[in-house]
């Protein structure tokens, strides 16, 4: 996802080489080598329907019936139905969607960030706001996920990870995790959360809130998926994509991706891995494999999610959603 403010990008493209500016704060120009001999032009994609959807496009969700994606300008988060590609309902909230989005519960979950930091209960067939919690996220770029009788978030700055009952919207149980974790996911009976700050990943039993171990993946994890029986973590420090395997909890693979720096998302769908950057929107590892296939390089990306056959994906600082069809990836 995008930094607040957005990154601003110097873009050279050669035959494998890519070299972004990023304007956030201190940090210094990171080159995004990618992969040589595998890319192609973004532009080459030929996305089934563009969703012009606010002044930013940021996080996107796949629920069951529905696309979501957070936007600004106004705040909010719009409603989307993938039988159609139309926006169906908006939702404004009170700051900016910073921390991702999840569902449960008969509801979409948004943690937000600003004066009046919350979490924001939405209900999924209503399109309203049917509880504003005093439970603020972390900060920006965290996330929120659910599990089977809870929403999980990290939500101080004590390096606790919080768990939620949903039935009463109070907080039920405090997790004491390592430093600098902000992104959970739930997967098999477990939340799995990133530590960019002490580059592991850490397992939590979602019955108990017992943690079970942290495993060092590569550096600066942050952003993560699951699919394949494995979690994958998009490494900010060197660019690179950490498989874990679900079951013994250990790297299987390291996987050189060339998209170092801040930013981005990653996603899972069609028996591949697909990470997001800006100046490198897509790039698609096989699964199978563990190898990268293809990667786009150009203007866009920074979210993504899979579902409904397709790749949803933004280009935040357009405030764009496009849905590209998995078969049009899958043939370049």
């Amino acid at each position: 996802m995008s930094l607040n403010p957005p990154k601003f990008l110097i873009f050279l493209l050669t035959s494998a080489t890519i070299a972004v500016a990023q304007g956030s704060s201190g940090e210094r120009n990171v080159l995004k080598p990618g992969i040589g001999g595998v890319q192609a032009p973004y532009s080459s994609i030929r996305p089934s329907a563009t969703i012009k959807v606010g002044g930013t496009a940021d996080w996107v969700l796949i629920a069951d019936d529905a696309v979501w994606v957070a936007i600004t300008k106004p705040y909010g988060v719009l409603r989307i139905d993938p039988a159609t590609n139309k926006i169906v309902a908006t939702v404004k909230v009170s700051g900016e969607a910073c921390s991702g989005l999840a569902s449960g519960f008969g509801s979409i979950w948004v943690p937000v960030c600003g004066k009046k930091p919350a979490l924001v209960r939405i209900d999924a067939t209503k399109n309203t706001i049917t509880a504003s919690l005093p439970i603020a996220p972390t900060g920006p770029e965290g996330g929120i996920t659910t599990s089977g009788d809870s929403v999980w978030m990290a939500a101080d700055k004590n390096d606790t990870l919080t768990r939620i009952d949903p039935s009463t919207n109070n907080v039920r149980q405090k997790i004491s995790i390592p430093h600098g974790s902000y992104n959970p996911i739930f997967s098999d009976g477990i939340v799995w959360i990133t530590g960019i700050e002490s580059n592991v990943l850490t397992s939590v039993d979602a019955a108990t809130g017992k943690v079970l171990e942290s495993v060092a993946v590569g550096p600066k994890p942050r952003f993560l998926t699951s699919g394949g029986g494995s979690i994958w973590t998009l490494n900010q420090g060197d660019g690179t994509v950490s498989r874990v395997d679900e079951k013994s909890r250990k790297v299987t693979a390291t996987i050189q991706v060339g998209i170092p720096g801040a930013g981005g998302d990653i996603g899972y769908g069609a028996e591949s891995v697909w990470p997001t950057v800006f100046g490198v929107p897509l790039t698609r590892i096989d699964a199978t494999a563990n190898k990268v296939v293809r990667q786009w390089v150009g203007k866009g990306g920074d979210s993504l999610r899979y579902g409904f056959g397709s790749i949803w994906i933004t280009d935040y600082k357009k405030g764009l959603l496009s849905r590209i069809a998995i078969e049009e990836l899958l043939m370049q």
